[in-house]
């Protein structure tokens, strides 16, 4: 994974999703992800496109991510939005869940609505990744029927968080938490090793990263790559 200078830069995804990104900074933010050798970017759906045009010829992958950041969308519509990003270059789609569903536990839905955007990225051999928004889930009961239902319904990840899940903290301010330890290892020990687990939300570190790939983390989503890449130095030899 990665380049042989910095192993680690092969567990990234690199993430270009900030609401205010605009084309020149996906087109920076891009030709970084190629120099530093991660695994793909993320980028919001309608610039799949460009991201496609400076990726071609390298080895990192296009993601997106669908009904984004709140999971809200019809299913049809995750499915249609999917399946206008596979064919413009797509290989990995990160699709967030039907939150409100999962908390009512209507597994029912929740697993059409994954099976419908697997389906769909399936038609380009496209990878899905599901998203929990684990702050929105205090239920560990209904992370772990989230994990089973995943991998039912064929996706190849389950993901922690959008980075955008904002709730009120105990302070009073709306913040997220992100991907946390106690999720990780939750997640590896529901999925098989079938399914990927991929740690996202608030990884700013070296340190960070290393720990959730100890615990079973084969993915990172982070808009910090050249941070984590710039630190692992030595470290990284393992990977």
């Amino acid at each position: 994974m990665g380049s042989p200078e910095s192993p680690i830069a092969g567990y990234l995804d690199h993430a270009l999703l900030h609401p205010t990104m605009t084309d020149d900074e996906i087109i920076a933010g891009c030709r970084e992800a190629a120099e530093l050798g991660v695994a793909s970017v993320c980028v919001k759906p309608y610039a799949v496109p460009l991201a496609v045009s400076e990726l071609t010829g390298t080895q990192v992958a296009v993601g997106t991510v669908i009904g984004f950041p709140h999971g809200a969308n019809p299913t049809d519509v995750k499915a249609y939005e999917t399946k206008w990003a596979v064919e413009r270059g797509a290989t990995e789609v990160d699709m967030v869940i039907n939150v409100a569903k999962a908390l009512a536990c209507d597994w029912r839905y929740v697993e059409n609505d994954i099976r419908a955007v697997v389906q769909s990225a399936a038609t380009r051999g496209a990878m899905v990744k599901v998203i929990f928004e684990t702050d929105f889930i205090a239920d560990d009961e209904i992370k772990r029927r989230l994990c089973s239902i995943s991998e039912q319904a064929g996706a190849h990840f389950v993901k922690t968080s959008t980075g955008f899940g904002f709730v009120k903290q105990k302070n009073g301010d709306y913040n997220y938490v992100g991907a946390t330890e106690h999720d990780i290892q939750l997640m590896r020990q529901t999925c098989s090793s079938k399914v990927g687990v991929k740690a996202s939300g608030g990884i700013r570190s070296f340190e960070q990263a290393e720990r959730f790939i100890q615990l079973g983390a084969t993915r990172l989503g982070t808009s910090a790559s050249r941070a984590i890449v710039a630190a692992s130095g030595q470290d990284a030899n393992s990977y």
